[in-house]
């Protein structure tokens, strides 16, 4: 039996493998084709809908990691797919590299990550995928397939989000930038006070986003910029005992009574808002974006345009003080430059991610319910990692070259030996 992290998706797949190459992976698929089973792989299992989901075969690529080459003269490094973003980081830094902008957690794959359309935050920067200047993979007739940015540009830009719906990713080519140093600071602030001054926020600093606490006044900010001056912080025991015991030790505590006692949430909720700690610290680039995080949750988040950003935010607070949902995490909120990738939620539009979480014991479906029809309202669109109830049809209205990426998906996987039941509601 297999689970995602948060353990919302529970399956059976037939038989698991673990290829520690890609002709390993072109054997399997090739097996799978002529037996007529379905194939999926399994990244770190981070997303919260059911992309790795299957009874047949399940590939995992934790075997399958590392750096293939490094074009010093370009920056740019090829890694295999299975290569988690933790490891990444420390990789490129042995080479004087980093990855241009990252998100909030380093235990994916940067396949899973590309294929979800995962990103950071920052309005000068795209999502992870538009770091990607080639592409390989094995497709659904096992072929080994190469394109990038002038190698069959029209199945770029189809395959730098696809959801594993084409193949299986063996090798991706990141444009790299020098290693850097980023100052980071996080503070306690007043909610009004942070959607006051947004405009300024965003433009004056190279990383912006804030968390704010249902049932009370209060944002969590996180400001980083480059740190031309300063050493890093050292790594200690101390450090990294206060992360996992205060921020989530504690908190899971915490979330453990208000699922038993749901009409505590708002005590715990001020509780919660009030002991955020207060941090400013340098270090290099990949030592900062990423959290530690412990305890497990169920996650919704939808991209929306940047320019309906406010109006949102406003009917989101206003909804959460309305129904007074026993909800206790903080809802996040991040910027993304728009991009040109098919299937990317940032297509065509500058935009930005709501996140909305709920502890994994607790039942998600009037929350996210409820602040989904408001997404949808304003032109939403959800991450491809993230729970929500869209289907080919909503989706086609979604995606201006929708039809595009799917005619091209079936190209490379005509007999759907890649779709499972999930992908079959969205692409089919």
């Amino acid at each position: 039996m297999k689970t995602n992290w948060s353990a919302n998706i529970i399956f059976c797949p037939s038989a698991i493998y673990y290829p520690t190459s890609e002709d390993e992976i072109r054997s399997l698929i090739i097996n799978a084709i002529n037996s007529r089973q379905k194939i999926r792989a399994i990244g770190s299992g981070h997303s919260f809908t059911a992309l790795c989901q299957t009874n047949d075969i399940l590939i995992s690529l934790d075997k399958y990691q590392g750096i293939v080459s490094v074009d010093a003269s370009k920056q740019q490094v090829t890694v295999k797919a299975g290569t988690k973003l933790k490891l990444l980081g420390d990789l490129l830094f042995q080479q004087g590299l980093a990855m241009e902008n990252l998100g909030d957690i380093d235990a994916q794959s940067i396949g899973g990550t590309i294929s979800t359309g995962t990103h950071g935050t920052g309005i000068a920067f795209g999502t992870i995928s538009t770091q990607v200047v080639r592409l390989k993979w094995v497709n659904g007739k096992g072929e080994i397939v190469v394109c990038s940015a002038t190698e069959n540009p029209a199945l770029f830009k189809a395959a730098q989000v696809s959801l594993g719906s084409m193949g299986i990713i063996t090798e991706i080519t990141l444009q790299c930038v020098p290693a850097y140093k980023l100052l980071i600071k996080n503070e306690k602030e007043n909610v009004g006070q942070v959607l006051a001054s947004l405009p300024e926020r965003l433009s004056q600093n190279r990383n912006f986003e804030y968390y704010w606490f249902p049932h009370t006044d209060t944002a969590w900010t996180k400001t980083t910029n480059i740190a031309l001056e300063g050493k890093p912080a050292k790594d200690s025991l101390f450090n990294y005992l206060s992360e996992l015991m205060v921020e989530n030790y504690t908190f899971k505590i915490l979330c453990e009574i208000g699922r038993l006692l749901p009409s505590q949430t708002k005590h715990i909720a001020k509780l919660v808002a009030g002991s955020v700690p207060t941090i400013s610290k340098i270090n290099y680039s990949h030592k900062v974006y990423a959290s530690i995080r412990l305890v497990r949750f169920t996650e919704m988040e939808y991209n929306v345009p940047a320019e309906a950003y406010e109006d949102v935010m406003k009917e989101i607070m206003k909804k959460c003080k309305a129904e007074n949902f026993p909800v206790h995490f903080p809802i996040e909120n991040r910027w993304v430059k728009g991009d040109d990738i098919l299937l990317s939620p940032a297509y065509g539009r500058d935009s930005a991610y709501i996140a909305c979480h709920v502890y994994h014991k607790q039942d998600n479906s009037h929350y996210f319910q409820t602040l989904e029809a408001i997404f949808r309202a304003y032109g939403g669109r959800p991450h491809w990692g993230k729970m929500h109830t869209q289907t080919t049809h909503t989706l086609a209205d979604m995606y201006p070259q929708f039809a595009a990426f799917n005619a091209l998906r079936k190209q490379q996987d005509p007999d759907d030996i890649f779709i499972n039941p999930y992908l079959e509601k969205l692409f089919n």
